[in-house]
């Protein structure tokens, strides 16, 4: 038997309303957490200018031949305890003079708002290195250039320290 509705009570005192109401708010409540979340996390997974991206695809690897040309070879290191990154960078052509400056990118696998740009400063024949950026753990990506070469390999830090990079082969693929 339905019970009577008491005319004199307000309805915000009636049990039902509130679980009617409870629903639809649940989900805006929600929905707006996920727009707040979505703004304020930074995920980079997709570049903003893709297209030309992928129409410079072949200066790249003209910059990767160039790599093979010169047979270049970078031992790189992280030096947790010192706070820096030391590369040691040969060259098996002759007469390849190695450059000043080589700059340095650490990028993260999955989490663009970590990468970090350096610029690794000559030391010694064939010896760089540059200050440590705080670097999360994870798998990250370097990527070492110059006018008009590159290298890229991967590391796994804290895991892994210290990697050697040579230029990716012709099928493309970093070894």
């Amino acid at each position: 038997m339905p019970t009577p509705i008491d005319k004199d009570t307000p309805w915000y005192r009636n049990a039902t309303i509130w679980l009617i109401i409870a629903f639809p708010l649940s989900a805006v409540i929600t929905g707006f957490l996920a727009l707040y979340y979505s703004i304020v996390s930074d995920t980079g997974l997709v570049t903003s200018h893709y297209y030309r991206k992928g129409l410079e695809i072949n200066r790249v690897l003209d910059r990767d031949h160039a790599a093979q040309r010169h047979r270049l070879t970078a031992a790189f290191r992280l030096d947790r305890a010192g706070d820096d990154i030391r590369v040691r960078l040969t060259s098996a052509e002759p007469g390849y003079r190695l450059p000043h400056l080589v700059r340095l990118r650490l990028m993260h696998a999955t989490r663009a708002g970590f990468d970090a740009a350096l610029v690794l400063h000559r030391t010694g024949p064939g010896r760089y290195a540059a200050p440590l950026p705080r670097l999360v753990p994870g798998r990250w990506y370097i990527q070492m250039e110059a006018a008009d070469w590159r290298l890229f390999g991967s590391i796994h830090y804290p895991e892994q320290t210290a990697v050697r990079i040579r230029p990716v082969d012709d099928g493309g693929a970093a070894p």
